[in-house]
């Protein structure tokens, strides 16, 4: 029969060795936890607090830049961006009126203007201001077609009534549904064309002052200037929506874009 020393002598070693590692182990763990615990966060130099201070209309933030450049730069002459504030409150003074540059907020104006193309899209830009614009826009314009004089679709008599046709039908008419010629889709594109909204950018002075980057400098209509200031104008009524109450964005939209564009409204 073999002997159980060797098997109690190797149990007892090995006791004896996790018992002495345990305490070591413990210490470990608590030395980890307290250097953990009592490690202060450190800035990097790279971002002190000078370009914090500078608002982000103004300035690229600093962690959201390449340390080089991954492609080359475009042929032609350099695109000049506006970063003058007077021109921009001329602009909106323009298209608001006297005091029109104080109706927003400094950050806000300088968003409504910022096309996604300019500076990657890293200062902010206005698509989510121009989508609420253009909703604003398009309802004021269906409004304004809907109580549009239309040109009558039935032949009358000299007393104005419904004449009838050859089969003797005489249509039901009512001067509430004389308007529902103008809520079509074409009618609306027709008044809301690109092509229109853009000249009444231009008239109002923000295609100086809009900041985006086109793609060949020598051919600024081919690269989509029409459609970035389209949404330049919607995005300032959308901005207007938000800080200053749709009430004032709806007056803004007949007065200085609809009214232009050849519509009439009343006081009331």
């Amino acid at each position: 029969m073999a002997s159980l020393r060797p098997l109690r002598s190797l149990f007892a070693s090995a006791t004896s060795a996790l018992s002495a590692a345990q305490p070591a182990q413990r210490a470990l763990v608590r030395t980890s936890a307290r250097a953990f615990s009592t490690t202060a966060p450190s800035r990097s130099p790279e971002y002190g607090t000078e370009a914090a201070e500078q608002p982000r209309w103004q300035q690229t933030p600093p962690r959201m830049m390449a340390p080089f450049r991954v492609r080359p730069k475009p042929r032609g002459p350099e695109f000049k961006v506006n970063d003058d504030p007077r021109r921009l409150d001329d602009a909106y003074a323009r298209l608001l009126g006297p005091g029109g540059d104080k109706v927003l907020s400094e950050e806000v104006k300088w968003l409504a203007v910022t096309h996604k193309s300019f500076d990657h899209g890293r200062r902010g830009f206005n698509d989510r201001l121009a989508y609420l614009g253009r909703r604003i826009v398009m309802l004021q314009t269906s409004q304004a077609l809907l109580n549009a004089p239309q040109a009558e679709a039935w032949p009358r008599d000299s007393k104005g009534t419904p004449v009838a046709d050859e089969f003797g039908r005489i249509p039901f008419l009512h001067p509430a549904l004389s308007g529902l010629r103008g809520l079509t889709g074409e009618a609306s594109d027709q008044v809301l064309d690109k092509s229109r909204l853009a000249g009444l950018a231009e008239r109002y002075g923000f295609d100086k002052v809009t900041r985006w980057k086109p793609k060949r400098t020598d051919n600024l209509q081919g690269s989509g200037l029409e459609s970035v200031l389209t949404t330049t104008l919607y995005a300032v009524v959308g901005a207007i929506a938000l800080e200053r109450g749709g009430e004032i964005a709806n007056k803004i939209t007949q007065d200085k874009i609809l009214a232009p564009l050849g519509f009439t409204f009343t006081a009331d």
